[in-house]
């Protein structure tokens, strides 16, 4: 079984370093960090011209049509550039959500625009702090009417609408579309560890709400959130691998005691234990993207594993790099931060490495059981 990704996508990813190399130093997100702008707009529309909006929708509703696979590799190319976009909550999760729940009348008029970059969405989901569980949501809709607040919205300040999570109940729907621009929602931009990914308080006063028909389940929910995991987990891989060549690159130019800091075995072992972490999350990651590629049982499991990898790797590789750089790693000029900051926000995104953890734990069990009752009968 070969796991590697073709030479097409090869080449989009080739492209996508090239094009954000040139269009997203690190110049740009230093500007959105330090001033009144919550995202880079010119790079969000350059994006939008070249397709990437559109890579996972089907061609039939104004996408690339080129799949999750592409989705991935685009993904792992915006971690390396920390790209201050609103990429993971329009692309990962608001588009998503209508690709596997909309009706035929929500997708052809939802996707084109998402594709075109005419729309950005977002998905509001946490009320309080806590695991990320459906069933303990406390918003819900009466009669085509949403009510409730949801907390630290990514994006959810600039984006267009919103998929909304709520407590459907037995017969109702679990996710719901709203226009953040429709009378009853009110919005409030919050601070985050991360300002180059703006977050949002929203409220919503008996606001107009769509139901995604095919969203009719908690774990409905659940299954959204294993199919953002995956691309997510290789934006966190390319955020700690452009930390862990940082830190690299740092350590062979700064000189300590008439030598190089990286012949120090210190810093060796250091970088060596970035790089372990580092290739043992792009392999999980790889393992998530078949399993999302090929609508695989295991998607749970390999979802969970890619997240929880992906977490831990860009966690030890952004601080390491700070410490590889010493005290001026710390200082506000120094570019360390802002895979720092990228990669506590990611980390969070979604639920905790812990709840992942648990997600996984809960479907390890899941899929053993049914053999073990079949062996005790």
């Amino acid at each position: 079984m070969n796991f590697d990704f073709s030479d097409e996508l090869k080449q989009l990813r080739d492209e996508a370093r090239r094009f954000l190399g040139d269009r997203c130093p690190p110049a740009v997100p230093r500007r959105i960090l330090e001033g009144p702008e919550p995202y880079d707009r010119a790079l969000w529309q350059a994006i939008g011209a070249m397709g990437w909006l559109g890579a996972a929708i089907p061609e039939e509703f104004g996408g690339a049509g080129l799949g999750h696979l592409a989705v991935c590799v685009l993904a792992e190319e915006m971690g390396r550039a920390v790209a201050p976009v609103p990429w993971s909550s329009s692309v990962y999760l608001a588009t998503e959500a209508i690709l596997l729940f909309g009706s035929p009348a929500q997708k052809q008029h939802y996707l084109p625009k998402l594709a075109a970059g005419e729309l950005i969405g977002t998905f509001a989901f946490a009320e309080r702090p806590g695991p990320a569980n459906p069933t303990r949501l406390a918003a819900s809709v009466t009669d085509g009417k949403l009510t409730g607040e949801k907390l630290a919205v990514p994006d959810g300040d600039v984006a267009d609408f919103a998929v909304v999570g709520v407590h459907g109940g037995p017969a109702g729907a679990w996710l719901h579309v709203v226009d953040l621009a429709a009378a009853g929602v009110t919005r409030e931009q919050i601070a985050t560890i991360d300002p180059t990914r703006s977050h949002a308080r929203i409220a919503f006063a008996q606001a107009p709400a769509e139901a995604l028909p095919g969203a009719d389940s908690a774990d409905a929910v659940r299954r959204l959130f294993d199919h953002a995991a995956v691309p997510m987990a290789f934006e966190q891989v390319g955020n700690a691998q452009a930390a862990l060549e940082m830190a690299t690159g740092y350590a062979k130019e700064r000189y300590a005691f008439g030598r190089p800091i990286g012949s120090f075995q210190a810093i060796k072992h250091k970088l060596a234990d970035i790089y372990i972490a580092v290739e043992l999350a792009r392999s999980n990651a790889y393992y998530g993207a078949w399993a999302l590629h090929a609508d695989s049982a295991e998607l749970p499991i390999a979802a969970s594993v890619a997240r929880i990898a992906a977490c831990e790797a860009d966690w030890l590789a952004t601080k390491e790099n700070i410490q590889t750089h010493g005290g001026m790693g710390f200082t506000w000029q120094m570019d360390c931060q802002f895979y720092y900051r990228r990669a506590r926000l990611l980390a969070l995104a979604l639920g905790g490495a812990r709840e992942w953890k648990q997600r996984l734990i809960g479907a390890l069990r899941e899929r053993n059981t049914p053999a073990t009752s079949a062996e005790a009968a």
